[in-house]
């Protein structure tokens, strides 16, 4: 078949004339193939999914009503905009409550449609072409893409064991650090499940008021933390001065796919970022908003979802470690981060992490996330479907029985 007359027409930041030509396969689009494969070839074999990075059960009764009844009502038909204050409100009762944070709910809080836009628009208010974005690997690529977008550049920071999963600061050539905008954090860190400290975060600050560097702290996983109280960047002295932080409704509230979430910090880049999204959105359904103000003033439900992956986390490094995997538990997120096997003990070798996903899949129908940023790495979510603990339980004997019957080797 020929090619379109507008072939020729696609953006350069997307493919150009060569878009949808590539045989590249998205990562977890390789996910999604093998999983069909191994469930056709063998249908006899339950697959022990540890690739999702979803919730596994809907938000609580109590929103979900508060939800259906807000829908009902006429004076929620219309356009949002830029957030009602009955959720900006929520977000700061939250901030105050969790964090002992005092922002303005009117000019520091905006609401979005889930962080993955907000990270995407971010980038539109701060990057011009050539100006660089500081983007940690492994993690979320959004922020990153939207700054190539935009005709600017990314320079990656590998999180490594050895620098204890923070970026290294210094490292960063003098002729990048020039041009740097932006500096894109996320703790709890997804994947590395590593938790920022007072101590980094007053780095980043100094760092970034140093070299004049706003920084966009992804707070996603904000609630799910198990080795220290839930810390916000916000709480560090100067830090509103220097950036905002973009929370989610999804992680830690059990709102996977209701798509809210809120950016807060300095008035001006909050401000900045309402102007992008009112050219972008028209705002969420007002009734979600308000159901998303419920949970954020419900003080129990993260504690539910917390005390939730905590236990789940601590029983898969139990097997894991059983079976030969150098892992300890995370501080926070529902990922277990742990190194790759390099192969098997029958000779089987592993180039790197995808290949070892992509063996345990087809071969073994367990589901994992492979990443080899910063070394072969594999990603274990504990988000599986279990319907109670003896479900859970279940799942980790199949999951150990099928590992030592491979013997992987490290």
């Amino acid at each position: 078949m020929s090619d379109p007359y507008f072939q020729s027409r696609f953006a350069d930041r997307i493919g150009g004339p060569n878009y949808g030509k590539g045989t590249e396969i998205y990562k977890f689009e390789k996910i999604k193939r093998a999983k069909r494969k191994a469930l056709a070839d063998h249908p006899e074999r339950s697959l022990v999914d540890f690739g999702i990075g979803e919730n596994d059960e809907p938000a609580p009764e109590n929103i979900r009503r508060v939800l259906a009844e807000e829908a009902n009502k006429s004076e929620n038909r219309g356009y949002a905009d830029n957030g009602i204050a009955a959720y900006k409100e929520a977000a700061a009762r939250f901030l105050k409550r969790e964090f002992g944070v005092d922002l303005d709910p009117a000019k520091e809080i905006n609401h979005c449609i889930g962080t993955k836009t907000a990270l995407a628009m971010l980038p539109a208010a701060f990057i011009n072409p050539g100006d660089v974005t500081l983007m940690t690997v492994p993690g979320y690529p959004v922020a990153g893409t939207h700054t190539k977008y935009y005709g600017g550049e990314v320079h990656r920071l590998p999180l490594l064991p050895q620098n204890d999963f923070f970026p290294d600061l210094d490292s960063i050539p003098a002729n990048v650090l020039g041009r740097t905008k932006l500096l894109v954090l996320c703790y709890p860190n997804s994947p590395t499940g590593k938790t920022a400290t007072v101590d980094f975060y007053k780095r980043a600050v100094d760092f970034a008021l140093k070299n004049k560097i706003v920084i966009i702290q992804d707070a996603a996983h904000s609630m799910l933390s198990y080795d220290q109280k839930p810390l916000s960047f916000l709480q560090v002295p100067g830090a509103k001065e220097v950036g905002v932080e973009v929370h989610s409704m999804s992680k830690g509230f059990h709102m996977i796919g209701w798509r809210m979430g809120f950016v807060a910090g300095h008035e001006k880049i909050v401000q900045a970022f309402a102007d992008v999204k009112d050219n972008s959105d028209s705002g969420q359904f007002m009734a979600i908003q308000k159901a998303a103000a419920a949970a954020l003033d419900d003080a129990s439900i993260p504690v539910r979802v917390r005390a939730k992956y905590e236990r789940r986390l601590k029983k898969l490094v139990d097997v894991l470690t059983r079976c030969g995997f150098e892992c300890k538990m995370p501080g926070g997120t529902y990922f277990l981060y742990t190194k790759s096997p390099k192969g098997l003990a029958d000779g089987t070798v592993f180039e790197n992490g995808e290949a070892a996903s992509q063996y345990l899949i087809t071969q073994h129908s367990i589901v994992t996330v492979p990443w080899d940023d910063a070394g072969p790495h594999l990603r274990f979510s504990v988000t599986y479907e279990a319907a109670d603990e003896a479900a859970e339980d279940n799942l980790m004997r199949t999951t150990e029985e099928r590992l030592k019957q491979i013997k992987p080797v490290f």
